[in-house]
């Protein structure tokens, strides 16, 4: 792990997508012992004769052609990165300038961390990591067409087998980022060295920091009628009482009539714990219902559901929902419309500020209170990179000055309804080179992120040395960061 100050963007990007290709691709196993040893393939042998142990449980036999090394109870096969190689092309990353030697070097750090995870008995939520597993199988098939052919992509007999690579993947990456939060947890930065970390960086190697806005919004729905309404419960007290009374699969039910993009793919399975990211309205439906029952149709910001409980596995559910959105009727639409419209003409000639506005007449609950302002989830600060944007609201935005309305236009809201809006640019901040006062807050970030690293760094280089740690002569000539050879 380095730190380049004028690169720290890009390397920042990179580091969280090997990061991500570990988290798919890595493969755990079991060994141990307490010193090095470098494995020579040349002969077919198994990773049990090949290591010395008394006392470890493998889970299956590996060949050690297959085996590149060894991290405390914790393998890595040649085929992990021939997958993260993979994994960074879909990503469209160039791998050009990554050599094998490096990927390496990543896999055997999260393995050193996974391993004393354990070791220090730090604890992962195996629901989650169960219902995180499902949610990845599910997307995958949707992707591929169908488990047979999700089986067949990662050449693996069955889905249960694919299933189990994946807990071992989810599972050791889970350990490795707890562990490294108890590593710096207790790690801060004064705002002493805050400035020395500045005054530090060459004039010439100073960060540059893009365009930034701080933006308000105002939004405006159409209304949905009571008809409407009406119109979607009955259909989906329909959809219910054929399933209950006739015994018409559930399944077909939601290919034929739910509203959820994609959802005839996946035949509208959710798997979900009480913590999954899901609104308040669902997952209490959800655990309120027991195996097999199917719910009355209820209400989410979304729209209307029915919610079918297929299997309880302890605090884990698979559940099927059919969801149905009242539809808006075109006199609604031009109503929505020429209220904006109204509310934006008024803004401009100045009888009403642009914060009364969206405190009075905004339908978006989560920032009408704050006079329309929003808050950037990846940072919870009120900034927006402009290169990083959603692109409907970059196009809105892009040329405005501070204190500019945007034209309305019409956007879709995570729950699929449309809507109309109209931004303002509060503030405007221009791509420049990192300033102490002005970016206070980004310059400590990034001292903090460089003594969080010298932190990870101390610790390995501590726990290489009393770690059992085997490296395949094939890559013994690795330039490692980390003493990975125990020279």
């Amino acid at each position: 792990m380095r730190l380049k100050i004028r690169s720290l963007k890009s390397t920042r990007h990179k580091t969280i997508s090997i990061t991500i290709c570990m988290m798919l691709f890595a493969f755990a196993g079991q060994a141990q012992d307490t010193n090095t040893l470098v494995i020579d393939d040349s002969k077919n042998l198994t990773i049990e004769t090949a290591v010395k142990t008394t006392d470890s449980i493998l889970p299956q036999r590996f060949k050690a052609d297959g085996v590149i090394g060894v991290v405390g109870n914790h393998i890595v096969l040649e085929s992990d990165i021939d997958k993260m190689y993979i994994g960074l092309r879909e990503q469209n990353i160039s791998v050009d300038d990554v050599p094998r030697c490096e990927l390496f070097g990543k896999l055997l750090e999260d393995k050193l961390l996974a391993h004393h995870a354990v070791q220090d008995s730090i604890e992962v939520n195996y629901d989650n990591i169960f219902a995180r597993i499902d949610q990845q199988l599910a997307y995958v098939v949707e992707q591929l067409g169908s488990e047979e052919k999700t089986a067949a992509y990662y050449k693996k007999s069955s889905m249960e087998e694919l299933r189990q690579d994946f807990f071992e993947i989810t599972k050791t990456n889970e350990l490795a980022i707890r562990m490294q939060e108890a590593i710096y947890k207790d790690v801060e930065v004064t705002p002493e060295e805050v400035r020395q970390f500045f005054n530090s960086i060459p004039a010439d190697d100073l960060p540059i920091f893009g365009t930034e806005l701080e933006i308000a919004q105002i939004v405006i729905e159409p209304k949905i009628t009571e008809e409407a309404r009406k119109a979607v419960i009955d259909e989906l007290n329909t959809i219910r009482r054929d399933v209950i009374e006739n015994g018409t699969s559930f399944t077909t039910k939601v290919v034929l009539y739910s509203d959820e993009p994609n959802s005839g793919s996946t035949g509208g399975l959710i798997t979900l714990n009480r913590k999954s990211p899901y609104v308040k309205e669902f997952v209490d439906m959800a655990f309120s219902l027991e195996e097999g029952e199917i719910s009355e149709p209820f209400e989410t910001e979304f729209g209307y559901h029915i919610l079918l409980v297929e299997k309880i596995r302890g605090q884990v559910r698979n559940v099927r929902h059919i969801i149905k959105i009242p539809r808006v009727s075109e006199s609604t639409i031009a109503e929505a419309k020429a209220k904006i419209e109204n509310i934006k003409e008024s803004i401009i000639k100045g009888e009403i500020t642009f914060a009364e506005a969206a405190q009075s007449e905004s339908d978006e609950k989560e920032t009408r209170n704050n006079g329309g302002q929003l808050v950037n989830p990846l940072t919870n600060d009120t900034k927006f990179d402009l290169t990083k944007m959603e692109p409907v609201m970059s196009t809105q935005v892009y040329t405005l000055k501070s204190g500019e309305i945007s034209n309305v236009y019409i956007d879709e809201s995570r729950s699929g309804r449309k809507s109309f809006k109209i931004l303002m640019v509060t503030n405007r901040i221009e791509e420049h080179t990192a300033d102490f006062s002005k970016d206070y807050v980004k310059i400590k970030e990034l001292a903090l992120n460089k003594k969080r690293i010298e932190a990870i760094e101390k610790w390995q280089k501590e726990k290489i040395t009393d770690t059992y740690i085997n490296i395949n002569k094939d890559y013994s000539d690795c330039d490692f960061v980390n003493n990975w050879m125990k020279n």
